[in-house]
């Protein structure tokens, strides 16, 4: 492989649902995907975007093909290792936050660095208010994500997102459930993640936005019908 492709996956296949009733999610999916690029991935409803997303982030194994982070492939590895490259390598930003509600913003952004268990709590904490900082909420470190507006508790979840300095960044609908100024504030906020040498893959419904992101893979049916430069980003 080339040593320049920071995520990629050759030939996925899966299948969901039980025997008698499951569906072909991903039919022979192949990505490369490079250092620092960002990807938006569209297609309908149903055609398997969720599906790659969370094979791509280890969360979900293949019924077949393979997933490689930095020429290395993971299908080889338990789940304790597989959890482990996950969190040093992978960062996730979903439509629903998912944070710990009686957890304060400072807590949450710590979990992550709690499981890899690199950090003392003193650094930890320095490095979540660091992480806060720079998603505009320095001042609410201590405030119960509960607190928090649907953007605010967002913003948190990319700070947590970026905890453990992932290489890779995945969004699922990220601004789905914002108010459009909110929603384009945490885009601004991923693109400068990019422009800081993240490899971002989101998916996204809005047509405006991904046309608005350098490249797009467009799934339909569990298959990539193309993968190419988008013509209306800057």
């Amino acid at each position: 492989m080339n040593g320049s492709i920071c995520l990629s996956c050759e030939a996925i296949e899966r299948y969901l649902g039980e025997e008698e009733s499951r569906v072909h999610a991903l039919r022979g999916v192949s990505l490369d995907l490079e250092p620092g690029s960002i990807h938006a991935v569209v297609g309908p409803s149903g055609c398997g975007k969720s599906t790659l997303l969370y094979i791509l982030g280890l969360l979900d194994p293949p019924d077949a093909g393979r997933v490689s982070i930095e020429s290395e492939a993971m299908s080889h590895l338990g789940d304790d290792d597989l959890a482990r490259k996950r969190n040093q390598l992978i960062g996730f930003i979903f439509q629903f936050h998912f944070l710990m509600e009686d957890f304060s913003a400072q807590e949450n952004v710590m979990i992550p660095m709690r499981r890899l268990g690199r950090l003392s709590d003193e650094a930890m904490r320095e490095r979540a208010a660091v992480l806060l900082g720079a998603v505009g909420l320095g001042d609410k470190l201590r405030r119960p994500s509960r607190h928090l507006s649907g953007g605010e508790q967002q913003r948190v979840a990319i700070a947590r997102a970026l905890a453990n300095d992932p290489r890779v960044i995945l969004a699922d609908e990220p601004t789905g459930n914002l108010d459009s100024a909110t929603g384009a504030s945490i885009m601004e906020l991923i693109r400068e993640l990019n422009a800081a040498g993240a490899t971002i893959v989101m998916i996204t419904h809005d047509a405006g936005l991904a046309d608005r992101l350098p490249r797009q893979i467009r799934l339909l049916d569990g298959q990539v019908v193309s993968d190419s430069a988008t013509e209306e980003a800057p």
